[in-house]
Order: C-alpha cells, then structure tokens, then sequence
C-alpha cells in the first residue's frame, strides 16, 4: 500500500512530449483540409467565388493552428494532491433518440473526491461503471497534475489498474501500459 515512485519514470514525459507534438499535427491536418475545403468549394461551386471562399479557409484553418498549439503549450496551474473518496452516485437520465420521441436510458456515474483543501473534485462517466466499480468510499488518492490522473493508495486488493498517462485499462500482474509504453503506477 503505496503511491508509486515510478511517476517519476522518463516514459510520462516522453508520452507527454509526443501526445503535444500531435496534437499540433492534427490540428495542421484539418488546418489543411479546411483550406483546400474552401478551396475546392469556391472553385466548384456557384454560391461563393474563389478568392472569398479560399480567405474563409485560411481564417477556419488558422484557427485550428491556433488552438493545436495552444492545447500542445497549456500548462496546468494545478499541483499534485491528496484526496480521499467520499462519496459515489448514479444518475439515470434519458436522451432522446429519433424523431418519434423515443428516449433511451443513460446512466452517469460520478465519483466525488475531496482533497486536501475541502473541494470537492468529481470523476464521472457515462453508461459505463468501471471507473465507478474501481474506487470505494474511503480510499485515498493521489491527483497527478501533469498527467490529469488519479491513483490509488491501496491497490492491494485490485484486479485491474487504469494507466496514468493514457487511462487504459489492465489487469493488476502487468507492469507497462500496452497502449502507450508507460510503467503501471502500482
């Protein structure tokens, strides 16, 4: 029953390093597909003239530049911290499908987490209950800032454990992330 030293492992910050770099790559690409979008659009079509169409492109595909590099710069201005789980809910809603007014069930499942200066923080997911199922009331976590994660104190009874960098799920005996190559903070 521990937190693991092995946050502190060079493979979080490659991961860190590489998930920035394509966030940017991503955001070039629709930059680029935006542009040639309007392009072709303004070529084709009898609504919009060339050099009109072609500028909409350019201003839709500078932002996504933009907001590819200031996703892959932003630095949270949080801090690591301690928690403890203090409370867990379900909530059953209903969202409406086709046109004939039928709805179908959902269900959102929350898990409250106060830290050590009383606010309440809240891990919550939709019409799936591992996370939910994962903690239990009165277990103590860690909040890993740079990797937006939580971990768990005492993992000692545990069958699974969620990697901390990319949330992918594992069975407690493995030691690296077979998604993203990082080590299992266990």
């Amino acid at each position: 029953m521990a937190y693991s030293n092995k946050i502190h492992d060079q493979s979080f910050d490659r991961y860190l390093t590489s998930s920035k770099k394509w966030k940017f790559q991503f955001s070039l690409i629709i930059a680029v597909i935006a542009v040639g979008g309007f392009f072709l659009y303004g070529a084709l079509s009898d609504e919009m003239d060339n050099p009109e169409a072609l500028q909409i492109g350019l201003v839709i595909g500078l932002m996504f530049i933009a907001i590819g590099f200031f996703s892959g710069k932003s630095k949270s201005a949080t801090r690591d911290w301690d928690g403890v789980v203090v409370d867990k809910k379900i909530k059953k809603t209903y969202k409406d499908i086709g046109e004939l007014g039928s709805k179908a069930e959902r269900y959102v499942f929350t898990v409250f987490i106060k830290c050590e200066n009383r606010k309440v923080h809240e891990i919550w997911s939709e019409n799936d209950d591992t996370v939910y199922n994962y903690y239990k009331i009165g277990d103590k976590v860690r909040y890993h800032a740079k990797l937006n994660s939580y971990e768990k104190f005492d993992k000692s009874g545990d069958t699974i454990i969620f990697c901390n960098a990319c949330a992918f799920l594992h069975e407690i005996d493995e030691e690296v992330c077979r998604n993203c190559g990082c080590p299992l903070l266990k």
